[in-house]
């Protein structure tokens, strides 16, 4: 079922109705709403059946405090009420029944909470002063920003290790704190992401809940799934269990993306190689892609791989080639024109190794852009989330269409390799 309401943008309605079943109630209530700055004439008696009966012929309140102590079948009722409410109003509903299955049920019918009666000043005071920030979180963004065009870049690596997650949150750390970007990032590594983790965040359940219950994503879900890391920057990752499969067809990847668009003005989607084979939709509406890679064979022949599939299967998105982790000196297994020569393209952005830097951001719960200050590594992680959040539609030089065929490619690769003694066998796999 999908969620009747929706924490669109505030409007010039009245900030706060209530509607409550007994004086207690009502009594508890006044004195709170002074303090927030309401009037005590907006808490009204009636429960849900003056609620509806007053929304039927009256605008919407931006918050909206209803008791369903009276009512025989709250959801059903509840979901009554949606059909009065105007999308954008914030729902917090009170009641007698304590079941866990109700409360989820009408947390998935779009209300903003559930308190359960008798409740205390306290209790009804975060609730509302929650309500308050869900008002004034993304999606109430002054009119500039809203008008600002959307920027979904996706991280991918060419192996394991090679540091896309560790790149991906350092460049939304910098959109969001350094460029005050509206900033989301997503991890789709759904068992070992770490986006979280580098942003000393603990991960929740929100996207987990996400791909079990896809019919429930919606702004107002985004809203409450996602952590924040500071004022601009909110994270949605997961550390699922690993005896726990976790079975999708991709849809609440793509529903996610399309919520994340309306809320934030930049999104950093972490896609794991696999996700990226199983789930290609995700990339049809992706600005940038960041390939992430290191100067090995076998990275080598995957970036080949990957700028291939990018050509065929997104090619509105500009790529950003970003060699991570280069040694200083003669270190390498491949040197960076032999690279750029297989591959066909120049590398954009290489950041080099700096391990001292890598383990004082670990130790600090920092991500690496903001544990390397104005370094080396630091700059250039600037310069690349300069590229990511750039609203300049025009390719870069550096992602000129290369020619030659995946194939000619490959076989470039496979003589490189045959130069390089004991080489043989890979270039044979």
């Amino acid at each position: 079922m999908n969620a009747p309401f929706n924490s669109g943008a505030a409007s010039l309605r009245d900030p706060f109705q209530a509607y409550v079943c007994d004086d207690e109630t009502a009594e508890l209530m006044k004195p709170i709403a002074s303090e927030l700055g309401w009037a005590q004439e907006k808490v009204a008696k009636g429960g849900l059946t003056n609620a509806v009966q007053s929304l039927s012929v009256s605008a919407s309140p931006n918050i909206l405090f209803v008791d369903l102590s009276e009512s025989s079948d709250p959801l059903n009722d509840i979901n009554g009420l949606a059909e009065v409410c105007e999308p954008g109003t914030i729902v917090i509903a009170a009641g007698q029944v304590n079941d866990v299955r109700l409360y989820r049920d009408l947390l998935t019918s779009g209300i903003q909470d559930y308190l359960l009666k008798p409740f205390s000043a306290d209790q009804v005071r975060d609730a509302l002063t929650q309500a308050q920030m869900v008002l004034s979180g993304p999606r109430n963004a002054d009119g500039e920003e809203q008008d600002r065009p959307h920027v979904m870049t996706a991280f991918i690596g060419t192996r394991g290790g090679v540091g896309a997650s560790t790149l991906a949150s350092s460049v939304a750390w910098l959109t969001s704190e350094k460029e005050g970007r509206l900033t989301a990032l997503l991890d789709l590594d759904i068992h070992f992401g770490t986006d979280a983790l580098a942003l000393d965040l603990e991960p929740g359940r929100g996207l987990i809940d996400a791909i079990e219950n896809p019919s429930r994503i919606d702004g107002l879900f985004i809203e409450r799934a996602m952590v924040k890391a500071n004022e601009k920057l909110a994270v949605l990752s997961a550390e699922a269990p690993i005896n726990q499969p976790m079975l999708t067809d991709g849809s609440a990847y793509y529903q996610l993306e399309e919520e994340i668009r309306n809320a934030f003005e930049l999104s950093v989607i972490d896609i794991p190689r696999q996700t990226l084979i199983q789930y290609p939709h995700l990339l049809n509406d992706v600005n940038r892609a960041v390939i992430v890679t290191e100067l090995t064979l076998a990275a080598t022949r995957d970036t080949i791989r990957l700028l291939s599939w990018f050509k065929s299967n997104a090619p509105q998105a500009q790529v950003i080639l970003v060699a991570n982790r280069v040694p200083a000196g003669n270190m390498l297994e491949i040197s960076r024109k032999d690279f750029e020569t297989s591959v066909e393209r120049k590398v954009d952005i290489a950041i080099p190794f700096d391990q001292k830097t890598a383990v004082q951001a670990a130790k600090l719960g920092k991500t690496l852009a903001e544990a390397s200050g104005s370094n080396k590594v630091g700059s250039a992680l600037r310069q690349l989330a300069d590229r990511v959040s750039s609203l300049d539609g025009e390719e870069q030089e550096a992602a000129a269409d290369a020619g030659g065929s995946l194939m000619d490619k490959l076989g470039g690769l496979k003589s490189l390799i045959a130069k390089k003694p004991g080489k043989q066998e890979v270039a044979d796999a």
